[in-house]
Parts: structure tokens; C-alpha cells; sequence
């Protein structure tokens, strides 16, 4: 008897200790305000916003100490809507993150499962650090998606370079995406997607390439805001109080079957003057030019931020888009007017997108607060 409660004195301890290394850490930040825009087909619009600076989110992450420098760890994050209080727009649980992994100092962190996709690599070097309006806007969401069935590994620092590379599996029967390849459904479907970076970064400065794609249910590049490959090169300056952030992006998709745009070019150029510790204005633009008749655009966009605390911020933005005749880029992230995710090509979707008329110009902004915890 007394052995037996020995060795279970000694796995509870055995157990405690464990416990005790381990962490669970909750966190989010709440976006808040009022956003105006007009140039959209319907006239001008006022509205409650959530996540125009920064998406509205909440998640779960925490580690289990392994030994010898090794945890194992978990990611659980999920976006939201503040103003109804609705998840994200996929309407899934943990639509952004839903990781678990390894993560050692000397060889780096793998993790698998859903994650951002790597082409959101670009939020570092966005003066606009991705909100509504932004590098994100004149590629109509390219660079920014969710992948699920993702394998992901980043590298440690190597005298100032790492590396990153994600893999994303499409688990279907023909490997490339949906089992029924060749339908209209199969094109809207979203096939292998993946992606490496690289990182260099000393003192003031810091660069990175990027190359990244996304099939279609066929494992074709069909559209270039939507099954693609993407090239970037980016750079950040950071000189005292000023901030210098550029870069450009070049868009292909070689298996365009309709008139659709198949290659674009992107760039864009932005400075940031931190006049006090609390208050910093950013001013920038964007430019993009795609070829088959897609026309171009230029975004010129500005952002001040007043903090009021470590964790809580004021935020007000405007911008406007000018587009060329033929072009018809909203301020926001948006999918052409013919584009899959609309599911229908009916002329009440196209008029409920959030794109102008072709030759337009879109002009808004928005106000608010974000609270990190």
C-alpha cells in the first residue's frame, strides 16, 4: 500500500509540475466606430463599422514545456463583429487560426492546421497596416486570405535573415481542389495553396521577398485576384520619428479562360512621423495596373492614431481612389463585380457590391477606437 501511494504522491507532483509550466493566454482587440463613403453605385452611405482599422478578434494560445527547449503549442483565433456581435464572414469557428504545433529556439516552429495564408506576410510592410483601406484593396483581397489544411514553419533568426513556408493541403479525391473539376463550381473552389518568404532584417533596415499561390479547383492559376501566383518585394526604413515603408507586387494567372485581367502590377509607397509618443500620422498611396483592357488605379490614403494608453488607441482615416476609364477598384478589398464570390451573376449582386462605376472614383473614411487585451 504504501508503494502504491508513493508512486501516485509522485505522479501528482510529476503532474503539478507539468501544469506548471504550462500557458494559456486569452486575448482580442475590439474595433469600433462610423465610416463614410461615397462613389459607391447607390450614392454616398453612413454607417456603424467593425474592424476597419483592425479586424474585430478573439482567440486562445498557449505552450506546454517539453524539455530541452521544445513546446508544444496551440493557436485558436476568431473574428467577429462588434456592432452584432456575429462571427466572422465565414461564419466558422476559429476562422482565422486553429493551430497546434512544435516550437524549439535553435530549429523553429511547425504548425498545422487552418491559418492566415502566408501572403499576409505583405502586413508588415504596409504603412496601413492592412485596414479596410489598404494594400489589400487594390487586389481585391488577394493578399490577405484564410487557408485550412495548412502546414507552416518559420525559421529562427540566422544573422539577420529567417525564412518561412506554408503548405496547404486541398484534401480532396484529384489533390488540386474539388473532386468535380471542370464544373463552373470547381473554378469558384479553392485548390492547393502555398507559399515561402524571406527576411532580412539589421538596425534600421528590414527586407523581405515573398512568392506565394492559390489554384483553383483544378489546380490552375484562373484569376488574378483570386487563383494566382503573387512575387513581392518590400522594404521598411526606420529613421528616429520617421517610418518609410514600399513595395511592389506582381500578380499572374496563366490559365485565364474568360476576358479577365492575367497580370498586374502593384506598388506602393508610404511615411510615418511619430510626433509623440502617443500621436503618429501616416500618409501613402497605392497604384495598380492590369493589363487586358483592366485599367489602373491609384489609392492616396492618410491615418492618425492618438494613443490613449498601451493597449487602447483613437484612429482617423481617410482616402480616395481614382480609377482610369475602364477600371472600377472600390476603397475596400472587394471582388469584381462578375466575381464567384457573389455566387450569381445577376445585376442586384452587382449593384450591391461595393465597387464604383468603371471611370469612377470612390472617396471615404473612418473613425474610431481599438482596445487590445
Amino acid at each position: 500500500m504504501r508503494k502504491h501511494w508513493i508512486a501516485a504522491s509522485a505522479l501528482t507532483a510529476a503532474s503539478l509540475g507539468a501544469h506548471a509550466q504550462d500557458s494559456v493566454t486569452l486575448y482580442g482587440r475590439i474595433d469600433a466606430g462610423l465610416e463614410y463613403v461615397n462613389g459607391l453605385k447607390d450614392g454616398a452611405r453612413w454607417r456603424a463599422e467593425s474592424g476597419d482599422w483592425g479586424t474585430s478578434l478573439w482567440g486562445l494560445k498557449g505552450s506546454e514545456d517539453l524539455g530541452g527547449g521544445t513546446q508544444a503549442i496551440f493557436k485558436l483565433e476568431e473574428g467577429f463583429q462588434i456592432m452584432t456581435g456575429e462571427m466572422g464572414s465565414s461564419g466558422d469557428l476559429f476562422n482565422r487560426y486553429a493551430l497546434v504545433g512544435l516550437t524549439n529556439p535553435t530549429w523553429g516552429t511547425f504548425e498545422m492546421g487552418r491559418s492566415l495564408f502566408i501572403s499576409n506576410g505583405v502586413w508588415d510592410f504596409d504603412p496601413f497596416v492592412q485596414e479596410a483601406f489598404s494594400s489589400a484593396s487594390l487586389v481585391r483581397g488577394r493578399n490577405w486570405p484564410q487557408v485550412s489544411n495548412s502546414f507552416n514553419y518559420q525559421s529562427p533568426n540566422f544573422y539577420g535573415f529567417d525564412f518561412a513556408g506554408q503548405y496547404a493541403l486541398s484534401n480532396s479525391t484529384n489533390f488540386n481542389g474539388a473532386s468535380n473539376a471542370g464544373t463552373p463550381a470547381a473554378l469558384a473552389t479553392t485548390g492547393r495553396a502555398a507559399g515561402a518568404q524571406i527576411t532580412y532584417t539589421k538596425g534600421f533596415l528590414e527586407v523581405r521577398g515573398l512568392y506565394d499561390e492559390i489554384r483553383d479547383g483544378n489546380g490552375q492559376f484562373s484569376n488574378l485576384f483570386a487563383f494566382s501566383r503573387e512575387y513581392t518585394a518590400a522594404i521598411n526604413l526606420i529613421f528616429g520619428k520617421w517610418k518609410i515603408q514600399a513595395a511592389y507586387e506582381h500578380l499572374n494567372a496563366n490559365a485565364v479562360t474568360d476576358d479577365g485581367p492575367t497580370s498586374g502590377d502593384h506598388e506602393w509607397l508610404g511615411v510615418t512621423y511619430q510626433f509623440t509618443p502617443a500621436a503618429a500620422l501616416t500618409v501613402g498611396g497605392y497604384h495598380i495596373n492590369v493589363n487586358r483592357g483592366g485599367g489602373n488605379a491609384t489609392l492616396y490614403e492618410t491615418t492618425a492614431t492618438y494613443n490613449l494608453s498601451k493597449r487602447t488607441f483613437l484612429f482617423l482615416t481617410a482616402a480616395t481612389v481614382q480609377n482610369s476609364s475602364t477600371a472600377n477598384f472600390s476603397l475596400f478589398a472587394e471582388p469584381p463585380d462578375n466575381s464567384a464570390a457573389f455566387n450569381t451573376t445577376s445585376q442586384q449582386a452587382i449593384q450591391n457590391s461595393q465597387n464604383p462605376y468603371p471611370g469612377h472614383s470612390q472617396t471615404g473614411g473612418f473613425a474610431g477606437i481599438l482596445h487590445q487585451f
